[in-house]
């Protein structure tokens, strides 16, 4: 989905502390659910389709790796104004029908604002709330199976 961003870029999209808050969130949200969620930011990517980059993006993390296929990933292109959401099967298969329909609006009207971080926050801790109600924290068992951090490219 295309959508208005700054019209200057910083070098970074994120500040470091603003990475900081986008990274609490994750933990949050991982922490009551045995899914997995990234951000992954860069400037741009060839082409024009933000979801076919999206799911390069995916596999190349790894995502498709978690063992309950309940990976989630938010992915921006901020000079190509761009993002897109890719969740694996199995967090697809038990959502409603609308759910990231939802998300993906409720991204567009904040980034429409200029609002990415408490957009992108809001978005991440809505997703924790349907991975806590599908795949519930495993207690001792529950390994955080993938990186908290921000991937850039």
């Amino acid at each position: 989905m295309k959508i208005p961003f700054l019209s200057k870029q910083p070098k970074h999209f994120f500040k470091p502390e603003e990475e900081d808050q986008l990274i609490a969130a994750i933990r949050e949200a991982e922490a009551k659910s045995s899914g997995e969620i990234r951000v992954h930011v860069e400037p741009k990517f060839k082409g024009e389709d933000a979801f076919a980059r999206a799911l390069v993006c995916f596999k190349e993390l790894e995502m498709q790796k978690t063992k309950q296929q309940n990976g989630v990933l938010f992915y921006l292109a901020y000079e190509q104004h761009k993002f897109a959401i890719v969740a694996d099967q199995g967090i697809n298969a038990v959502v409603p029908a609308n759910f990231w329909d939802e998300i993906r609006d409720n991204l567009h009207t904040a980034f429409q604002k200029k609002q990415f971080l408490e957009g992108l926050k809001a978005a991440i801790l809505q997703t924790g709330e349907q991975l806590k109600a599908h795949f519930p924290h495993a207690g001792d068992d529950d390994q955080n199976e993938l990186p908290d951090e921000i991937s850039k490219a």
